[in-house]
């Protein structure tokens, strides 16, 4: 085995982890054996100083070999050579071993080898200089091509030669074999095993060269050189080269006519003041001590030198197809025609008649001509004349510049539940005042209690009637539900929220039962229903129902009922009120004012504000063309939206006036329903026309700004039922949903 000398460890450095994990295993494998192999402590020195000890390592392995064959006495001496020259031929073998074993062995591990056609026998390379491809270095024994070796491994052969032959495979050495090869010859060092082709390649110093430029991060090719200096092709001094090299001509040194009467214009437009100077124009301007009246003949003086205006004359109408020699024969007239007309008036008659002649030689001497020609000279001359002023405006201009809805946001936009269960028309839905329920009322004669995430139906009443409306109290302290089955309004404990709520649910209807047995005013009757509820009776079927903000007071509409169409009930002291003796017109909507004592009265053609404290008219809003089907008020009071049958949503500002300040008109039908969210700018409108306009409606607290009033959704989720659509629609109380109840018999949900 060969020795270190101390000199050659003391000048070693550390080497990398594949050299380590070599002279490892070199290490175990000699403490097997019984021998003993010092550690290795190989370095990379730079690129000069490792190709010339591989140059010398050939010259000293050619001569060790050719002493072994002569069987001289020299090999012992080339031995203790070897063992005491310095570490810089084994810190060349070390690197050789890491690249042959450590590295190939763990990319084998990593990626299994595929066959490609690289391999060479034994031998120096042979490279073509004028090729870069890898495939002309060393020809190839196995022509298999790219074929995984994995499916000759059970087999004796690992593929066939260019003569179709059999490559039988040789009996490789195993590790320990390898290992001692490796230290005993410096060759063993430098060899490599091609799998692809099961032979040896011995590494040659053009190899070593080139696997050392490819470790440090260089070209392999010596003779590249990655930064050539910059050639610059283009010169970045200018040079003034004239066009044409004539002489000057004769003309460029006579005075220009021309010039000269650009000069006298200049001159004379300064002294008449329509050109100033600059210190002209920074002097102010004084208005005149007196003006003319009239502006027209200002202006007209204004414009010219002279005082006077021009004013082309009228153009004459150009002739058309009538007047043609030939015209077409829709053009003349018939004898009838001809003679009607020669029973008219000379003032009456028209100044051309229509004439047909087959050529234009025939065409006589147009005998009106100097007529014309002397009647359009004294309109010329004799009547006056005026400019009209015409504006070009762009019709981009005039549409008010919107914010993009993408900025609005958050809007409903996504369809995400469907409640289904009603057997007919859902009219009316009303949510809670916490969004966890939702009730919807059909004419199926059921009102269903459905729970918003899930969608499903926790609870169902059949009141026996088609419903029309149902209304939750918006007081949370109460559970309870008021809906309008014909001619009776019935409420209805829901059994949710709190067990405080349903407490103070269940003594208010049980006070409510006990004081209907009393003689009560003949507006209404209050009756116990079904020992849990309680039944107001009306005079004319109900159509609508509206709490009041705090929950004590519920209005409801009868618009059949005359006098008593419009009915206010207390649910504290279980009574009902006619606020109106006499109602102008029929009331459609009823809702009380978020904030003040108001309470707005809907008919077909008009909206009434009536101030309850004092007991009189505040205001009147005045409709449009169609009948009024819907109203909602925003959460300020100060705003008011209405439906109406003429497909149209108004937006009335009760600051502002009693006329619409914007009317909407997106639907093409009529509309159903229309509905403004309690915390987001938000409001829609529901048509028959099955889809729900989503408008961003921002309220300003500044009185002397508009509202912003921007469409930005349309959204479609019910289908047409008898040319009736969308019948209902409300916003959820904290989320920016909304709810819609179609004709259809569906319930959707649509989501941000």
């Amino acid at each position: 085995m060969r020795k270190r000398s101390k000199a050659g460890a003391s000048e070693g450095v550390a080497s990398s982890s594949g050299s380590e994990a070599a002279e490892e295993e070199l290490f175990a494998a000699e403490q097997r054996l019984g021998g003993n192999h010092p550690a290795a402590e190989p370095a990379w020195s730079d690129e000069e100083d490792v190709l010339s000890e591989a140059d010398e390592e050939d010259s000293e392995l050619s001569g060790s070999d050719r002493e072994k064959e002569s069987g001289t006495d020299a090999d012992s001496e080339a031995s203790s050579a070897v063992e005491d020259s310095p570490s810089d031929d084994d810190e060349l073998d070390t690197a050789i071993v890491e690249l042959a074993t450590g590295r190939d062995a763990e990319d084998a591990e990593a990626n299994p080898l595929m066959a490609t056609p690289d391999g060479d026998p034994a031998g120096d390379l042979q490279i073509d200089a004028g090729s870069d491809s890898s495939e002309d270095e060393r020809p190839p024994r196995n022509t298999i091509g790219q074929v995984p070796l994995e499916w000759y491994k059970d087999e004796q052969h690992i593929g066939y030669d260019r003569d179709a032959k059999k490559l039988i495979k040789r009996d490789r050495k195993d590790k320990l074999d390898t290992l001692l090869a490796q230290t005993d010859t410096k060759q063993g060092l430098r060899t490599i095993y091609d799998e692809y082709n099961d032979e040896e390649i011995v590494l040659s110093k053009d190899e070593l060269r080139l696997i050392q430029r490819i470790r440090q991060g260089q070209f392999p090719d010596v003779e590249i050189n990655p930064y050539e200096p910059e050639v610059n092709w283009f010169s970045d001094d200018k040079e003034i080269m004239p066009l044409s090299a004539a002489p000057e001509p004769k003309r460029r040194f006579i005075p220009s006519k021309w010039e000269e009467k650009k000069v006298v214009k200049l001159v004379r437009a300064l002294r008449k003041g329509w050109i100033k100077r600059s210190s002209e124009r920074n002097l102010p301007v004084k208005e005149p001590e007196a003006y003319l009246l009239w502006a027209d003949d200002g202006l007209a003086t204004d414009r010219t030198a002279t005082g006077l205006s021009y004013v082309p004359a009228p153009k004459t109408k150009l002739p058309g197809h009538e007047e043609s020699y030939n015209p077409p024969r829709e053009y003349l007239p018939s004898e009838e025609e001809r003679n009607a007309q020669e029973l008219l008036d000379d003032e009456d008659k028209p100044e051309f008649t229509p004439q047909a002649f087959d050529s234009l030689r025939q065409v006589p001497m147009y005998s009106s001509f100097i007529k014309e020609r002397f009647e359009r000279c004294l309109d010329l001359y004799l009547c006056p004349r005026s400019k009209k002023k015409r504006i070009n405006v762009d019709p981009q201009s005039l549409v008010p510049k919107l914010p993009k809805p993408q900025d609005l946001q958050p809007f409903p936009t996504t369809l995400l539940l469907r409640y289904t269960g009603h057997a007919a028309r859902v009219r009316s839905i009303s949510p809670e005042s916490s969004g966890q329920w939702l009730a919807s009322a059909s004419d199926d004669g059921t009102v269903r209690l459905w729970e918003v995430r899930t969608g499903r139906c926790t609870r169902t009443w059949i009141l026996g009637g088609a419903i029309r409306c149902v209304a939750w109290c918006p007081n949370s302290g109460l559970s309870l539900l008021a809906a309008a089955v014909d001619t009776r309004v019935i409420l209805l404990p829901t059994g949710t929220g709190t067990d405080e709520a349903q407490t103070a649910t269940s003594q208010t209807l049980r006070q409510a039962q006990v004081a209907s047995a009393a003689p009560g005013t003949t507006v209404a009757t209050w009756q116990a229903y079904e020992s849990e509820g309680i039944t107001i009776s009306h005079r004319a079927p109900v159509s609508y129902l509206t709490w009041h903000a705090k929950g004590d007071y519920f209005a409801s509409v009868a618009p059949t009922g005359n006098t008593q169409a419009v009915l206010v009930h207390q649910l504290s002291k279980h009574t009902t009120q006619n606020p109106f003796r006499k109602n102008r017109g029929r009331v459609v909507r009823v809702l009380f004012h978020p904030l003040k004592p108001f309470l707005f009265v809907a008919t077909q053609n008009h909206v009434r504000v009536y101030n309850l404290a004092q007991q009189a008219l505040a205001k009147k809003l005045i409709g449009g063309s169609g009948s009024i089907t819907s109203m909602a008020i925003h959460p300020g009071g100060d705003h008011v939206i209405v439906g109406a049958e003429d497909k149209r949503l108004a937006w009335y500002d009760l600051d502002l006036s009693t006329k619409p300040y914007r009317a909407l008109r997106y639907h093409s039908h009529a509309l159903r329903s229309v509905a403004f969210h309690k915390k987001y700018p938000l409001f829609a409108s529901a048509s028959d026309d099955a889809s729900v306009h989503i408008f961003h409606g921002m309220v300003y607290q500044d009185l002397m700004t508009n509202p912003l009033i921007v469409p930005v959704k349309i959204l479609r989720g019910h289908e047409m039922n008898q040319f009736e659509g969308v019948f209902d629609c409300a916003f959820h109380p904290t989320q920016p949903w909304i709810f819609t109840a179609g004709a259809d018999g569906c319930i959707c949900l649509f989501t941000n």
